[in-house]
């Protein structure tokens, strides 16, 4: 099942256009906070609030102009007070990822480490990355995330059915978990370009809106899958396509 991308009319147009907005807003800040600063391993040296927050922002920036049409969507079965249930939804989701943030740092704190190991070490562990993401691109699972992800039609008649007044959290929550479950290795490729690298962030948060709106968006993961995979290997003899792990000096933008 690949589904077909979700349309938005004109009723939710509002709603989306708020999620824009707050994505927009978020790139700003990360463009004038971090443009320029060459990529980083690990946590950066941040303490886990910090990282957890600056992680938050980044996948606001990164996922909710893919969500914005799935969230328009669901604004089309809201009768009233739609714009504050809307917030409650896209809050509640953005949780999710906020609570993926908690794995993240801890990979990228272990991953932080290999940097001071010889630099085969730093080599091997962008490939792993690399192929992780690679082979998780090509799986059913992945797959079928996506599809809930193109075409959420069938879910939106099930969030209809959720009793007030926990709907909208539900909804965020269940949205959420299948954006996570679709997205979580293409965010675990940072690790290998820097966490903070815009450029790395700008090329994901594209294939990330392809994948989900484009009339072909599955056959894009699975181009990404072989892409990584190729990566995986490539990066043995060009170790800079790793420069969060390889020392390859990368700047952010």
């Amino acid at each position: 099942m690949t589904g077909r991308p979700v349309a938005v009319g004109s009723r939710a147009a509002a709603p989306s256009a708020l999620l824009l907005v707050a994505a927009a807003a978020a790139w700003v800040w990360l463009v004038t906070r971090w443009g320029g600063t060459p990529a980083m391993p690990g946590t950066m040296g941040l303490g886990l609030p910090a990282f957890l927050a600056l992680w938050t922002l980044m996948t606001a920036a990164m996922m909710l102009p893919a969500t914005a049409p799935v969230a328009g969507l669901y604004a089309r079965t809201i009768a009233a007070h739609r714009v504050p249930r809307m917030v409650v939804f896209t809050v509640v989701y953005l949780l999710v990822w906020t609570a993926a943030g908690l794995p993240a740092y801890g990979l990228a704190a272990a991953l932080g480490r290999v940097t001071s190991l010889p630099a085969v070490a730093g080599t091997a562990a962008a490939a792993a990355v690399f192929a992780v993401n690679g082979v998780y691109q090509l799986t059913p699972l992945k797959d079928r995330c996506l599809a809930r992800c193109r075409s959420p039609v069938g879910t939106m008649l099930r969030y209809a059915s959720y009793p007030p007044p926990w709907r909208d959290v539900r909804a965020g929550l269940h949205h959420g978990a299948f954006c996570l479950g679709c997205c979580w290795s293409l965010m675990l490729v940072l690790a290998a370009f820097g966490v903070m690298n815009l450029w790395a962030m700008v090329v994901l948060a594209a294939v990330i809106s392809v994948e989900k709106l484009a009339p072909a968006g599955h056959l894009v993961a699975r181009a990404v899958g072989v892409t990584s995979l190729a990566l995986a290997v490539a990066v043995f003899w060009v170790p800079a396509l790793a420069p969060a792990l390889t020392g390859g000096g990368m700047t952010g933008m």
